[in-house]
């Protein structure tokens, strides 16, 4: 009977963390539900800066001018959506921000459309993107990059039972806020999927075999994702890659990867469990769920609770001088906002 009081601790911890979500869970279909529509207007806000641009549109710092607050306001060119096939995936995106909240996951402020674009008011993270830090360094060491890790595995947790599948994980997509912790960005492939999708989309470095397969696939893509990150994390470079998307993709599904001699052998066991070709032996998605990923011993020292509280010190903090330092971003070519005086694909986005 010694150890009763630990395996307790546990028992009570794996209670309160369904109990947890369980209420995430309701607050999230309710918000699913009401799916609001315009929220502001464009004239409440002071455009700042360029901190982002992409096939669509750019994302700018901006201030609320009546309270002040900083936000990253994405900016996306309606007739574009249309035109690169992308309407599904936006209103996916905009409906997932507007119902989700957790730490580790850009919060969605504000939402509005005019005639010529579709406005989303995000959290301004403003320590910048972890890829451009991983580029800087080279590499993370392990406790750095088990840090990150964790923040990713309960987010993962969060949006999965939700029944959300993120399928964009790239240190791209990881913003680091002024205490040194993650927030997960760029919801335009997250999707709502009861069992299980088709779609092609994500990065090639990043795709699960069975995307590549089209096989139909479920949320054991983030898993395998999230195996991606870690080695690129801890190697800097990735698992699988070459000149060729194609090559990349025979490598992925071949699933034949050479760790660096650096890696100690919990995390090569680790990512051997996560990088698994095959579902049925792929950690996330076994009977345990998430669980087996938790308790693999190379997160023996990660307490999860004190993480989820952000109580762990982080291993590094980005400079940031005030609330809307952009030093950590790259500098853009700001253009002006062209606004049509005619409303553009009215039908398509009448639910934004």
């Amino acid at each position: 009977m010694g150890n009763a009081p630990a395996t307790n601790r546990k028992a009570d911890s794996a209670e309160s963390v369904k109990e947890f979500l369980e209420k995430a869970k309701d607050e999230f279909e309710e918000e699913w539900k009401k799916n609001p529509t315009n929220t502001a207007g464009l004239d409440e806000f002071e455009r700042i800066k360029t901190l982002g641009t992409g096939s669509f549109g750019r994302v700018m710092l901006v201030q609320h001018k009546s309270t002040k607050e900083y936000h990253a306001m994405k900016i996306l060119d309606k007739q574009k959506v249309v035109k690169l096939k992308q309407v599904e995936h936006t209103l996916n995106e905009k409906r997932i921000l507007q119902a989700i909240s957790f730490p580790f996951l850009v919060g969605l402020k504000f939402h509005f459309k005019d005639n010529s674009n579709l406005y989303m008011l995000l959290e301004f993270v403003p320590g910048g993107e972890m890829f451009s830090h991983l580029r800087k360094v080279g590499r993370f060491s392990e406790p750095h990059s088990r840090f990150y890790t964790a923040q990713i595995v309960l987010a993962f947790e969060y949006l999965h039972f939700l029944d959300i599948i993120y399928r964009d994980l790239k240190p791209e997509n990881l913003l680091i806020d002024n205490q040194g912790y993650l927030k997960i960005t760029d919801f335009g492939f997250a999707k709502k999927v009861k069992d299980r999708t088709w779609t092609l989309c994500g990065t090639p470095e990043y795709l699960a075999p069975e995307i590549i397969l089209s096989k139909g696939y479920n949320k054991a893509v983030d898993w395998w994702a999230l195996g991606v990150l870690i080695f690129e994390m801890a190697a800097g470079y990735p698992p699988f890659f070459a000149d060729q998307p194609i090559q990349i993709y025979e490598k992925i599904v071949s699933g034949k990867m050479r760790f660096p001699s650096h890696f100690s052998s919990e995390l090569k066991d680790l990512l051997r469990n996560l990088l698994q070709v095959d579902l049925t032996k792929r950690y996330g998605n076994l009977r345990n769920g998430v669980n087996d990923i938790k308790a693999h011993k190379w997160f023996q020292s990660t307490d999860w609770i004190s993480v989820f509280e952000k109580k762990v010190e982080a291993p590094f903090l980005p400079k940031c001088k005030s609330p809307c330092d952009t030093s950590n971003f790259d500098d853009y070519e700001e253009e002006p906002l062209r606004i049509s005086s005619t409303e553009k694909c009215a039908k398509e986005f009448a639910d934004f």
